[in-house]
């Protein structure tokens, strides 16, 4: 009895996997997904990415809590979210070609808005920093328009919701000190290696 009721559990769950399979490129069709999101694997370990019709919303690393972040996109962006993995095909290629060597740039636009003012301005700022070059929190502030707030923005490049691609990691102390990071000073330390800079 046990084993035809886990049979029929498992019918279920691929009727299940099979439906939500079909929903996505419906919902895409006829308009009804705002926020797509796939998981891409990379060195790092498993990422989320999320993005709108500007661009990337938001890269969580696996440290970070998946439902939160996708509750935090349907309160903050839209709450018509949906898994979507061919939407996020050409940002997962770019992504795998950055962590193979063979991109510098990223190709697709990014949108900011899960930032406003000062830390968008820093954000902004950041995103111009080319591959293999770092710059300085005070340097950031001034780009950003104030030049004194170098503690506002390492702050502002702490709540960086699209980390690697919004390049917070080549943000260092005027001394040449790594600073801080939201994915972990490991993290950072493999990134700036990665882009020949360690």
């Amino acid at each position: 009895m046990r084993e035809l009721g886990a049979l029929r559990r498992l019918d279920v769950d691929r009727a299940s996997s099979r439906a939500a399979a079909g929903l996505a490129p419906r919902a895409e069709r006829e308009g009804l997904v705002d926020v797509a999101f796939v998981e891409v694997q990379s060195p790092l370990g498993t990422l989320l990415a999320a993005a709108t019709r500007r661009g990337l919303v938001r890269l969580a690393y696996p440290n970070e809590d998946r439902d939160q972040t996708l509750e935090e996109l349907a309160r903050l962006v839209s709450p018509r979210v949906l898994e979507a993995p061919a939407r996020l095909d050409g940002i997962r290629r770019e992504l795998d070609e950055y962590f193979g060597g063979q991109r510098k740039r990223f190709e697709f636009g990014v949108d900011f808005a899960l930032s406003r003012g000062f830390t968008q301005r820093v954000l902004r700022a950041t995103a111009r920093i080319p591959f293999g070059s770092v710059s300085t929190y005070r340097e950031v502030a001034e780009r950003a328009g104030n030049d004194r707030a170098y503690r506002a923005a390492g702050n502002a490049l702490g709540s960086n919701r699209v980390p690697i691609v919004v390049p917070c990691h080549r943000v260092l102390h005027s001394g040449g000190g790594l600073g801080g990071y939201t994915g972990g000073l490991d993290r950072k330390r493999f990134l700036l290696s990665l882009e020949g800079v360690l």
